[in-house]
């Protein structure tokens, strides 16, 4: 009978084989070993091979999967330099202070986390000591991005520096008073000490991998030498579940970015319960960097497990630990010796014999403590491998425990994520676990106390020294003093003012023209950094492949098809454009590390990220949300924007609610131009709000979102009047009058004013034009560049009025002495010019594309969602006959003359 698992012939035809003898003789040797010795000696036998092929260089699949056990054996490890009992000390103040914090914020139902910090510890302290690199370090120092959940223990080990006091612990999650301390990691609440925003879990590890290349991209481009600095991203084994946690593994490997260490705390438990109760996380991570091109080690027992290793001369225990899912393991940290001897040694003969040598204390030290997450030592180790390792990032998987040190109550229960506070007794019992000098008559009314051994004792003095020697204290953000960039030459911003005549432009393709003439300045024009996911084309921007050229670490290693053409596809080592595929997330987390490089490096860079409006905010508003926490600035551009504007793709494509989704992020400034001389106007501001000298009160930490759209069109200049730059930039200015548009109305005609943004002032200046000749009608045209700044300032406003302070809104100001009502019309549903209406004194009404999308021509969407001209007009009409301007009959006639 034909063996089923043996390679058939029309297999072997695909892998040539010049010496069929030999290979026979080695399929003849596994087959022996695997008869006389077993399966498991043929398969230990086999990955020993693979491994010793893998390291002579030899080109061979690698394997994806290694045995449960330590990638760096306890005989390999290097000393740990410094005073480990030191450490030992201020680890165990650290983890004290962290668990008094949040305890003691429980009586105000703030909430808080224990036992991440509590597992991961050493993981932090460890690098803290030893390899995390300050600011005053060469270079920018290391970039750190912190576990959201792990943030008590950093501000415990900032209180032991000196840098947080009593107050501050005592204001965790309670920042209203102004001395408090954020719940997360977030910049803008606490910006000298918080570098990255994490706690949106899946955005951490995402934006280590484009930060690591983002610095490879400086130094590749001669702005800054990055070379100094290293990534650390702390993550959790449940967080690896969220995609964005692995999107971008592959082009870390493909960028060899080995300024980039990931560090998971598996303490195999998630928010609930186990990460994989019924698998094994650390393996299936390990599979999946490993697949991807990463170097993998895993840090998984400590010490005390050696002794078990020496004595397994068979590999039964290494098969039973390859074998205990997940929950399991779980289970044994809660359980007494008697079980673990029965559940997992008692399965297999040989493993019976090892539990025959071992007391029940060194059982349960093993199965209860010994984690080699938990060691310095280990962890040491890990970190010494990654920094070492050249080529590829390190991914580092730590087991832990998660809740150590913190008592039998916490230590792996499914519910500890949830727990948030210890018992007096706990706490006492943790005392005494972490030899804490710690009296109970410290306990003043059952209140915890916060533990510090002095300003002046020697383990602050030890951290301090350690810290002075890596560059200075950590986490920390620094606004470096940076002059304000000088403003680019005016030509680049007038040119615009004048029109384009008879010729049809697009604002995504003004855009394009003005940052083709920015990108030239001598003095910016390097600054500016271009992301694009994969629709440069689209967007009319492959003439800036060749003059630019597109990043790549790699260079050009292959002649473009295009070589010969004007706009060939051009990359280079230190090309400009970051072109990123088809990844809109990857494009948010390049900008995020492009639009804060002023602080993390010291070097202002300006970027623009273009995209389909439609795949921006609704896809990556998370990172968006991020972008504002983290203080960045730069230019993110919706283009093909509108409901209405991007034919024959449907409702995916069509984008009708963006500027609702960017009204809701305070560091956003959101604007839908409807010309070009607009843009250019909005960009100039932008400029320098963002990066010259702001206006006094004037926040510089915002982002701009432009809407441009891909339809052709006649561009006007720039009307002359006083105060058109001032509306552009706040959000509204009148376009024209019936009469300055040689529009002649009746005398005593009847007047409405029509609002318009983006594409939609076109059908209002159409509309205009049928008011008047068809119905006797005055229009005067507005141009709303940004409903959303109109309401900001309204807001203030508002504000203002509470406090006693008179302010008038902008919007009333711009619109006092209009006469008749308002009709306000755009691209998007009617809930974004709605965002104004409180706030004008004049009737109010609106037209807007609400609901999906269709596929078909501008002009039948337009008709389909009642926002063409001829909608306008009737909508208008209406509006009068309601306040009786004109007679009500004069509606109906219109609707049928319109076909509406």
């Amino acid at each position: 009978m034909t063996d089923p698992n043996a390679i058939q012939p029309s297999e072997l035809d695909q892998l040539p084989d010049r010496d069929p003898e030999e290979t026979a003789e080695w399929q003849a040797s596994l087959d022996a070993v695997t008869k006389a010795a077993g399966p498991h000696r043929a398969a230990y036998l086999m990955r020993r091979t693979l491994e010793r092929a893998e390291g002579a260089g030899i080109a061979l699949p690698k394997l994806l999967e290694t045995d449960y056990v330590n990638s760096i054996p306890t005989s390999a490890e290097p000393a740990v330099p410094g005073d480990e009992a030191m450490e030992q000390r201020i680890t165990a103040w650290n983890r004290w202070n962290a668990a008094a914090m949040v305890t003691r914020g429980s009586k105000y139902g703030v909430g808080g986390h224990i036992a991440t910090f509590a597992s991961a510890a050493w993981l932090y302290e460890t690098g803290f000591n030893h390899f995390f690199k300050g600011k005053e370090a060469d270079g920018s120092g290391d970039q750190l991005y912190i576990q959201g959940h792990a943030s008590p223990g950093i501000y415990a080990r900032a209180f032991l520096d000196g840098r947080l006091n009593e107050e501050q612990l005592d204001n965790f999650r309670r920042e209203a008073g102004g001395n408090g301390l954020p719940s997360y990691p977030h910049p803008r609440r606490l910006p000298w000490l918080w570098e990255f925003p994490t706690v949106s879990m899946g955005l951490g590890p995402l934006s280590a991998i484009y930060q690591a290349r983002f610095n490879r991209y400086l130094a590749n481009r001669g702005i800054k030498d990055t070379a100094g600095s290293h990534v650390w991203a702390f993550l959790g084994d449940g967080e690896m579940d969220e995609p964005e946690s692995t999107a971008a593994l592959a082009l870390a490997a493909r960028e060899e970015l080995d300024n980039l260490t990931f560090v998971i705390n598996c303490n195999l438990q998630r928010l609930d319960g186990p990460v994989r109760a019924n698998f094994k996380i650390v393996q299936e991570l390990e599979a999946q960097f490993r697949g991807a091109g990463w170097n993998v080690v895993k840090t998984l027992w400590g010490t005390a497990w050696d002794e078990l290793f020496r004595l397994d001369t068979t590999g039964a225990l290494v098969r039973r630990l390859r074998q205990v899912p997940d929950a399991q393991i779980q289970t044994y940290q809660t359980r007494d010796a008697a079980y673990i001897r029965q559940d997992f040694f008692g399965g297999d003969p040989a493993l019976v014999e090892m539990a025959k040598l071992l007391s029940d204390d060194k059982i349960l030290e093993c199965f209860h403590l010994s984690r080699g997450g938990h060691e310095a030592r280990k962890v040491f180790a890990a970190y010494k491998a990654a920094v070492e390792h050249k080529g590829a990032p390190t991914v580092i998987l730590a087991q832990t425990v998660k809740g150590h040190t913190l008592g039998e109550g916490f230590a792996s229960k499914n519910a500890n994520h949830q727990m948030k506070k210890l018992s007096v007794d706990e706490f006492k019992n943790m005392r005494d676990l972490l030899e804490l000098p710690i009296k109970d008559s410290d306990f003043v009314d059952g209140v915890v106390p916060y533990g510090h051994p002095g300003a002046d004792s020697p383990e602050v003095r030890y951290l301090q020294e350690r810290r002075a020697a890596l560059g200075g204290p950590a986490p920390a953000r620094r606004t470096h003093p940076v002059a304000p960039l000088p403003a680019p030459a005016e030509k680049a911003f007038a040119s615009f003012d004048k029109g384009s005549g008879s010729q049809n432009v697009a604002t995504t393709m003004a855009f394009v023209r003005l940052v083709k003439d920015l990108v030239r300045d001598k003095e910016t024009g390097k600054r500016w950094v271009p992301i694009v996911p994969d629709e440069a084309r689209t967007f009319g921007m492959e003439s800036l492949f060749p003059s630019l050229g597109i990043y790549s670490p790699k260079g050009q290693t292959y002649e473009p098809v295009d070589r010969d053409q004007l706009m060939y596809y051009k990359e280079a080592k230190n090309g400009q454009i970051l072109n990123e595929g088809i990844t809109e997330a990857g494009s948010m987390a390049d900008f995020i590390a492009a639009s804060t490089s002023y602080a993390t490096h010291g070097e202002t860079m300006i970027p623009f990220y273009i995209f389909y409006s439609m795949f921006g905010w609704q896809r990556t508003a998370d990172q968006m949300w991020q972008l504002g926490d983290q203080l960045g600035r730069g230019f993110l551009v919706g283009a093909t924007a509108g409901r209405t504007t991007l034919t024959g793709e449907g409702l995916q494509h069509a984008d009708g609610h963006s500027p609702v989704i960017a009204a809701t992020n305070p560091a956003a400034l959101s604007y839908d131009p409807a010309f070009a001389y607009e843009v250019a106007t909005i960009v100039k501001d932008g400029l320098r709000r963002m990066y010259g000298e702001a206006a006094p009160g004037e926040d510089q930490n915002v982002f701009y979102y432009l809407t441009v759209y891909n339809e052709p069109m006649p561009q006007p200049a720039k009307p002359s009047g006083q105060g058109v730059d001032e509306g552009i930039v706040k959000g509204l200015y009148r376009f024209n009058t019936a009469e300055s548009a040689g529009i002649t109305p009746p005398a005593n005609a009847p007047r409405i004013q029509l609002l318009g943004s983006g594409t939609a002032i076109h059908w209002a200046l159409k509309a205009q034009q049928l008011l008047a000749e068809e119905w006797g009608v005055a229009a005067d045209v507005w141009s709303a560049t940004s409903w959303s700044e109109l309401r900001r300032d309204a807001l203030e406003a508002d504000e203002a009025l509470l406090r006693g302070e008179e302010r008038v809104p902008f919007v009333r100001q711009a619109l006092q002495g209009a006469d008749g009502p308002v009709l306000a019309v755009s691209d998007y549903m009617r809930q974004v010019p709605d965002q104004i209406a409180q706030w004008v004194e004049q009737d109010w009404s609106s037209l807007g594309a609400d609901g999906f999308g269709l596929s078909d021509t501008r002009e039948a969407a337009r008709r389909h969602f009642g926002v063409d001209a001829e909608s306008i007009v009737v909508a208008a009409l209406a509006q009068l006959a309601g306040r009786g301007e004109v007679k009500a009959a004069a509606v109906k006639e219109a609707r049928e003359k319109y076909g509406l």
